[in-house]
């Protein structure tokens, strides 16, 4: 039996070595912290569980491909409850002023229409084009099943076109009304393709970007039992440091502690900008390479809050626009509220849990991750001053949690280049801007015959889907 050495124990590594171990391969996988699942983990924190990774995810509709995928990983099997359905997806909310990302597609153009009748061109050839793209996902109708007709698709091509061409700000521009304006900039960076908007959208009013229930960290347990009832090894606290090679092929790694780890191939799954030069010498691929050079990157940094209230003030999750006066202190316009009150195990019995995570991008990430390596004092601020004005906005729009707040837990992108690697500590790979049509880099390394590269690095926006697709990919290449 061959012998597979996977590099990265998250769900580009772990699908890396299901598919492996389904294939006929011995797949072993190389995790350099104590647990496996990469950014998707939680933690405990005063009783309360916080959870790092997941909004949506995409594909828990059972008739589409991804479905599918998450089955063979163990992730969904189809089972009563195993999915949470949210009414809605997000509400901009801005003082009175609020827009939800309704569930039912035609509730949320109806909704629209009334909140901007102004503006009811531009509403409804948007929502046309998220019901192409359903049709073209497989997920349209009032069961969420069905494609779109040949005809119907050609025929809207021109309108998919015109979005393809426009980033979330400069559709934002598009309307009249100020907060359907901050509704289609305020849950993706607004320097996103618009997409990357319909797409989002598309999957969740098709039933295909929901919960699983347990959140993180129970998906990335199921990933790794699914893994290791295979008969596939993992190994936690093992950092590959090198990358052994002779002529054109890999022969081991060299771990941090000194142990060498032979094998027939090789699956490299964390960040490339950390492998190229650093794991090996080998030159990065030049597709690859000409992503880093011209796509930007994007991180966030997070606060989690436990409040002493039993139900919170709101339902669903919520983005607030930041006031002025706080923007150049956040790097920010919008705050991601996340209400996780359907999973009781997450706060005490009678109190809540309030996560908030706010974008930045690569500048904002890069001094983040400066400050704390050389200058402690000017990193902690930071993150008690911006902790102090979320707390300060959360409590100006829902009063009743005045005094009710207790800070939990603070990170950054800092914190995820520590705990993933991940150069500049995104937890996705590069912002999907207009004008730009993602497809799947090459998993080969030229030079190294045996080598595989996976990982949501290898197709904008990255994401849970994108990186156990890449596993998938990178073990059928070595067939």
């Amino acid at each position: 039996m061959k012998e597979v050495l996977i590099i990265g124990g998250g769900v580009a590594g772990l699908s890396a070595g299901i598919f492996a171990q389904l294939s006929g391969f011995h797949a072993t996988v190389c995790e350099q912290h104590a647990i496996a699942g990469g950014c998707l983990t939680a933690w405990e924190r005063g009783g309360y569980h916080i959870d790092n990774c997941i909004h949506w995810l995409t594909g828990t509709n059972p008739h589409t491909d991804l479905y599918e995928l998450w089955r063979d990983l163990g992730v969904l099997t189809g089972a009563d409850g195993e999915i949470y359905r949210r009414s809605a997806l997000y509400t901009f909310v801005n003082g009175k002023d609020r827009m939800a990302l309704d569930r039912d597609i035609d509730a949320l153009y109806a909704s629209m229409l009334a909140l901007s009748p102004d503006d009811g061109k531009e509403i409804t050839a948007f929502i046309k084009a998220v019901k192409v793209l359903q049709g073209v996902l497989g997920i349209a109708g009032k069961d969420h099943d069905e494609e779109i007709p040949l005809r119907r698709l050609v025929s809207s091509v021109p309108n998919l076109i015109k979005y393809y061409r426009l980033s979330l700000g400069e559709l934002s521009r598009r309307f009249r009304h100020p907060t359907l304006r901050h509704f289609f900039m305020s849950f993706l960076p607004e320097n996103f393709g618009v997409l990357g908007l319909l797409y989002v959208i598309a999957n969740y009013c098709g039933a295909s970007a929901d919960l699983p229930s347990g959140g993180s960290e129970q998906m990335a347990q199921r990933l790794i039992e699914r893994f290791t009832s295979l008969g596939g090894t993992l190994l936690t606290g093992k950092k590959a440091v090198r990358l052994n090679t002779e002529r054109r092929r890999a022969v081991s790694v060299t771990c941090a502690d000194g142990d060498i780890l032979f094998a027939d191939s090789f699956i490299l799954t964390i960040d490339p900008a950390r492998i190229f030069g650093a794991l090996t010498d080998v030159k990065m691929p030049q597709m690859l390479r000409e992503r880093y050079r011209k796509l930007r990157r994007f991180s966030a940094y997070h606060c989690a809050f436990g409040v002493e209230l039993e139900e919170l003030p709101f339902s669903g999750d919520v983005t607030l626009y930041i006031p002025q006066i706080y923007q150049k202190k956040m790097h920010a316009r919008y705050l991601l509220i996340r209400n996780d009150s359907h999973e009781k195990g997450y706060a005490p019995e009678g109190k809540s849990l309030v996560q908030v995570m706010v974008y930045c991008g690569e500048k904002t990430s890069r001094a983040l991750i400066r400050a704390r390596a050389k200058d402690r004092e000017k990193y902690t601020s930071f993150k008690n001053d911006t902790a102090a004005i979320i707390e300060e906005l959360l409590i100006n729009q829902y009063p009743a949690l005045s005094g009710r707040l207790t800070l939990l837990d603070t990170w950054t992108p800092a914190s995820y280049r520590r705990y993933v690697g991940s150069q500049i500590g995104s937890f996705m790979s590069f912002v999907l801007p207009s004008k730009y049509l993602p497809r799947e880099q090459g998993n080969e390394i030229r030079g190294l015959d045996n080598v595989r590269l996976a990982g949501q690095w290898l197709q904008p926006p990255g994401g849970l889907p994108i990186a156990a697709l890449s596993g998938k990919h990178a073990v059928e290449s070595l067939r």
